[in-house]
């Protein structure tokens, strides 16, 4: 079977239709190359389009937002405080052309990145304290609990005046130039974590728990001044109530009593012997027992009932 001689020119020339386009979508832009050199403009746009097949090559960039995470370094503030820093940064290509005739590619643009923003954010943060890098505003930190005032450190803190977000506007203000002649826009900076190195840490923990344990030392004063007076309200009240109590049943008691010599007195007064001789008899329980002796004269009262007894027979 032979071929038609059209075919193969068409093949050909299919395929070399084929090699030469390509597409840039929303995210992405293309700088077009010739020999390794760049040629033409970038396509930034959404679209088709060509280039000579073999001797062209279409170099892709992101258009989205990159990112960059800096390694944790130790850096002394302005108070000679050694400090562990981790920042990072969002950052996008905003000039293909300039990113790939300076960086290449986004490896090399790491390593820009990595040499601009590490020494940015170690100039500011050696520049200031380490309060401005901490806190943002002169904001007056939590002073109570629960109503009870909290223990101030022995230092008071100092007034700030450049502040967390100055610094890092500072940082992003500073690598900005320096990264545009790369074509890279840097959107964002932050400070991911900040921490005391190793040494400074156990003694800052070491005041911390100092003062914690002089916060719970006057929580528990308190507590115990509070037991305390509650322990004497109580105590009082119970000597209150019982002292009450106590007069109440006394009233009581001699009420009764009255009433009962008022009843007594109306019975006896009814028959006075009747009553002398019952009351004698009382005595008698009382003075004469089994083992008793007396010695009385017969004119005595205490014996008036026994004269002129005589025992039946």
């Amino acid at each position: 079977m032979k071929v038609k001689p059209l075919v193969i020119p068409l093949i050909i020339a299919a395929i070399a239709l084929f090699s030469s386009a390509y597409v840039v979508d929303e995210t992405e832009q293309v700088v077009i190359t010739q020999f390794g050199k760049a040629v033409g403009e970038p396509k930034t746009e959404p679209g088709l389009y060509f280039k000579i097949p073999i001797i062209q090559n279409a170099n892709y960039f992101n258009k989205n937002l990159l990112a960059w995470d800096g390694d944790p370094g130790q850096v002394p503030t302005l108070d000679k405080t050694f400090i562990w820093v981790d920042t990072f940064a969002r950052w996008k290509i905003v000039d293909p052309l300039k990113f790939f005739q300076t960086v290449n590619n986004v490896i090399g643009a790491q390593s820009r990145l990595d040499d601009i923003l590490d020494a940015a954010v170690r100039n500011f943060i050696t520049s200031y304290p380490l309060i401005e890098t901490v806190r943002k505003t002169n904001r007056k930190l939590g002073t109570s609990f629960e109503g009870v005032d909290l223990v101030h450190t022995a230092q008071p803190l100092k007034e700030i005046t450049m502040g967390r977000e100055k610094i890092i506007k500072g940082i992003l203000e500073q690598a900005q130039p320096k990264l545009a002649q790369f074509g890279i826009e840097l959107v964002d900076v932050k400070i991911k974590r900040l921490n005391y190195v190793e040494q400074v840490r156990k003694s800052v923990y070491s005041r911390m728990i100092a003062e914690r344990r002089q916060i719970a030392e006057k929580f528990r004063s308190e507590g115990k001044g509070e037991a305390q007076k509650i322990e004497g309200n109580r105590d009082k009240e119970l000597k209150r109530i019982t002292s009450e109590a106590y007069r109440t049943a006394q009233e009581i008691k001699g009420k009764a009593d009255g009433e009962a010599a008022r009843i007594y007195a109306q019975a006896y007064s009814k028959d006075p012997d009747f009553y002398s001789f019952v009351k004698t008899l009382d005595v008698y329980k009382k003075v004469i027992g089994k083992d008793s002796s007396l010695i009385l004269s017969t004119d005595s009262d205490l014996l008036k009932y026994f004269k002129g007894y005589r025992p039946s027979d």
